[in-house]
């Protein structure tokens, strides 16, 4: 009890909740991102993101991993070829 208190009053203190006059959800997920006291609460308080931005970062990932496993059949394809050299060659 006494932690979320304390918790509350950092963030409404250190966010915008003096300008509005209320503790916003914005100021809870800003207060465990920058003070490293609240950093273990960061993945529980996520900042908020729109629904496109994330559909975004989703798409951009699947490329990025299918970029990766071209890269490393790339390279199993070149390992097998210095083998087949190497083997030519004795």
């Amino acid at each position: 009890e006494l932690f979320v208190q304390y918790l509350a009053t950092y963030s409404y203190k250190h966010g915008r909740g003096k300008e509005k006059n209320a503790l916003t959800y914005s100021d809870l997920s800003h207060t465990a991102e920058e003070c490293e006291t609240f950093q273990f609460l960061a993945d529980i308080l996520p900042k908020k993101i729109l629904a496109s931005k994330y559909l975004k970062m989703l798409e951009k990932e699947k490329r990025d991993g299918e970029v990766r496993e071209d890269d490393e059949e790339d390279e199993e394809e070149e390992d097998e070829d210095e083998t087949v050299v190497e083997d030519v060659g004795s």
